[in-house]
Formats: C-alpha cells, sequence, structure tokens
C-alpha cells in the first residue's frame, strides 16, 4: 500500500475529485465501519437460521475398573463364588433434534432487529464518508486560499524590495534620510516573515491533507489549483429550504434515527411477547451397546434403539415483573429515539442555514472586497510612486501597504468562504461535491 501511495503522489497533483475518490477506497475508519456493516449481516444469517430446527449429535463412552469384583452364584445345594470381568465398558448414542415453534414471534422480530442494524451499519458507513468528504473539501478550499495568499505576500514582499532599492539611492543623492531607509528595509524584513509564514501555513494545510488521505510517505504533495471565475464565487445559491427538504430524505443521520425508531418499536413488541406462551418440540432416537450383553455390537444397537418424541409448552405466571420492566424501558426507549430524530433534524436545519447564511453573506461582502482590494491597490500604486517623487513619507506608504494588504486578505476570505458554503449545500441537496 506505501508503494500504491508513493507512486500516486509522486509528481502528481491532486484535484478535489481524485482526493474524495482516494479517500473513500482507503481512508481506515471508513473500513472499519465497512468491517461492522458485514458483520452485521452475519448475525441476520444467523436470526434467519434460528427459524429452523436445532440438530445434534452425542455419544457418551463409560469404561469401568473394578479389580475386586466377584459374582455370586446361588445354587440349591449351596452358594458358589466364581470371579468375573474387572473390566467392562458401555456406550449411549443419540441425535436430538429441537424447535421453536412459537414463541410470540420474537423469533422473526430478532431477524428484523438484525436488518435494521445492518442498515443501520451501512448508514453508518455513510455517515463517515460524507464526513470525510467535508474536511477534505474544507482543507482543499484553505490549501487554495492559502496558496493566493503565499501569491500576495509575495507580491508584497517584492513591492518592499523595490522601495529598499530606490530608498538607497535616494539616500545616496540625498532625497531621502537615512532612517527612512532603515523603516523600509525593516518593513520588507517583516514581509519576509509574512511570506514564511503563509508558505508554512500552505504546507500544514497540504501536510493534513495528505494525511487525511492515509499517504505516508516522503514524497512532496500537492493539489491542482482549480480556476475560481466570478461567476463560481457569485453562482445562484440553493433555497434554504429546498436543501432541507432534500437532506431530510437523503441524509444518512437523519434515516438512521427513523430507523432508531422502527427498531425501538419493534422492541417494545418483543418485549410484550415475554407474556405469551412459548412452544416447542423436540425429538430424539438413542441407542446404547455394553460389554456385559451377551449380543455382538451391531445386535445390541439394533435392540437397544429407542425414539422420543416431545411437546412442551411454557406459560409464564409470574416473573418478578421481568416483562413489565422490559416493557417499559422499550417504550423509555422508543421516547428517546423519537427525541433523537428531533435533535438531529435540528441539528440538520441549523447546519444547513449556517451554511446559507456564510454563503449569502460572503457572497455579498466580495463584492465590496473585490472593489476594495481593486481601490486599495490603485491608492498604493499611487502612494508608492509619489513616494519616490518625495511627495509622500514613509509613514503614508506603510499605511497604504497595510490597507492594500488587507484588503486583498479579506477578498480571498469572502471568496474562498463563500465557495466553500455554497459547495456544502449543494452536497447537503444530494450533489457531488464540486468547486
Amino acid at each position: 500500500m506505501l508503494i500504491c501511495n508513493s507512486l500516486m503522489a509522486q509528481n502528481h497533483q491532486w484535484t478535489l475529485q481524485e482526493c474524495l475518490d482516494y479517500a473513500l477506497a482507503n481512508n481506515i475508519q471508513l473500513k472499519q465501519k465497512k468491517i461492522t456493516t458485514q458483520s452485521s449481516h452475519e448475525d441476520v444469517l444467523q436470526s434467519k437460521s434460528a427459524l429452523f430446527p436445532s440438530v445434534s449429535f452425542s455419544t457418551n463412552q463409560n469404561m469401568n475398573y473394578r479389580p475386586f469384583s466377584k459374582q455370586t452364584i446361588t445354587l440349591e445345594s449351596g452358594t458358589m463364588t466364581t470371579s468375573s470381568d474387572a473390566v467392562s465398558y458401555n456406550g449411549s448414542y443419540g441425535l436430538n433434534a429441537r424447535w421453536t415453534v412459537w414463541n410470540g414471534n420474537r423469533n422473526h422480530m430478532q431477524i428484523e432487529q438484525n436488518e435494521l442494524t445492518e442498515q443501520k451499519n451501512e448508514l453508518a458507513e455513510q455517515e463517515q464518508a460524507n464526513t470525510i468528504q467535508e474536511k477534505i473539501t474544507q482543507l482543499f478550499v484553505q490549501i487554495l486560499y492559502e496558496n493566493e495568499a503565499v501569491k500576495v505576500n509575495e507580491e508584497v514582499l517584492k513591492a518592499s524590495q523595490m522601495q529598499v532599492d530606490r530608498a538607497k539611492t535616494m539616500v545616496e543623492v540625498g532625497s531621502l534620510a537615512r532612517v527612512d531607509q532603515v523603516q523600509l528595509e525593516a518593513q520588507a524584513a517583516q514581509d519576509e516573515y509574512s511570506l514564511v509564514n503563509a508558505k508554512s501555513q500552505l504546507a500544514n494545510y497540504k501536510l493534513q491533507l495528505k494525511q487525511l488521505l492515509e499517504i505516508h510517505d516522503d514524497e512532496d504533495f500537492d493539489i491542482a489549483i482549480p480556476t475560481v471565475s466570478d461567476d463560481k464565487v457569485l453562482s445562484i445559491i440553493p433555497e434554504k429550504s429546498t436543501v432541507y427538504n432534500s437532506a431530510l430524505e437523503n441524509r444518512p443521520e437523519i434515516k438512521s434515527q427513523k430507523i432508531n425508531i422502527e427498531s425501538s418499536n419493534i422492541s417494545v413488541k418483543s418485549a410484550r411477547a415475554g407474556y405469551l406462551p412459548t412452544v416447542s418440540l423436540s425429538a430424539g432416537i438413542g441407542t446404547s451397546n455394553g460389554s456385559a450383553q451377551a449380543n455382538g455390537f451391531g445386535s445390541q444397537i439394533k435392540n437397544n434403539l429407542s425414539n422420543s418424541l416431545g411437546l412442551t409448552v411454557s406459560v409464564p405466571i409470574f416473573d418478578n415483573h421481568e416483562t413489565r420492566t422490559s416493557v417499559r424501558k422499550a417504550k423509555y426507549n422508543q421516547q428517546t429515539a423519537e427525541l433523537q430524530l428531533q435533535d438531529a433534524q435540528k441539528q440538520l436545519y441549523s447546519t444547513i442555514e449556517n451554511y446559507y447564511l456564510d454563503a449569502s453573506t460572503n457572497q455579498q461582502r466580495y463584492i465590496y472586497a473585490k472593489k476594495n482590494a481593486d481601490s486599495m491597490q490603485e491608492s498604493y500604486d499611487l502612494v508608492s510612486e509619489q513616494f519616490r517623487l518625495g511627495l509622500k513619507n514613509i509613514v503614508e506608504l506603510t499605511t497604504g501597504k497595510n490597507n492594500m494588504l488587507q484588503a486583498q486578505q479579506t477578498l480571498l476570505q469572502t471568496k474562498y468562504t463563500a465557495l466553500y458554503n455554497q459547495a456544502m449545500l449543494r452536497f447537503y441537496q444530494g450533489e457531488n461535491i464540486q468547486l
């Protein structure tokens, strides 16, 4: 697996879809969920087999050793004693069958319970898959943001270094004080630190994504940077009510809670079955042989053959309120399951509402952030030129650069926040994740 991972990661830029597909195929937690589902399927098969009779074969072989054993024979003229075999043996053989004919229908209800458990485990797989996809998308978008942030910081550092070069020339000709040059050099050093920090953040998010994909090697990991146009950022946001209604029908966490309610209903019926009689049939065939008998083995097996058939009816009369307690507890679990469904629906609506609010808010912010970023960039360019001509001082230049940098960061934040939340809304609506 490590070799395979290494080959895939080497010199390859991962798209979002490739990341999602690879994670769904290799995530360890998801594999564990699948094993749990397979195990629950075996429980279904076993409970179905319980509807049929159980058959077993048994044998018992005994050997006796009596070193002082004597055999007494009484005759008309007196008593005569003779010795007998000190070692004797006997064996028995039986084939038995037992069948629960009726137990309040609990055997059938157990099948239903196990089938529901299997369905719940399948939904747990889907929940885990959804969680993985959401985490991957979040990290992927964060990488896109940090990637652009690095480019912005590179441009800022490049401009700062050019200003330092100009300042040196201006100091040499006497049009700029030495202290201003030192301040510009300090600002360039700060910009270089900001660039290093941005690159570190980018590498950290790439590492987190790589680990989430279960890729453990020393190869470089990188993603393919998609083109994110204004049309994508400002695309139509799905209606909140439409997303919620679709999510109620499709999301595995809601389906799982509904199955809990169905399972609790069966549990109540199964508990009430404790008040009902249980009917079972039993049958057996057996034989035996022993060394004390004169006949041979075959004759003994034939002569000692016996058959049995039994019907057992068990009627509960008083069980120290065990059945009543089971019924009441099953009803409490039923009420809990209904409340858990309501809570899951509320949480789902809250999640969708937050995604919708963030998407719509950041769309509006993006429009104004883009205008502000363009304005701050133009203003900084003018201040930078005026500084070169000696019309602006170092404070005004630094202020203009900080305003431009802040505007660029705000633009990136609103851009990718809007993009991520739109993708999540469509995902909750039942669509595949796309950026």
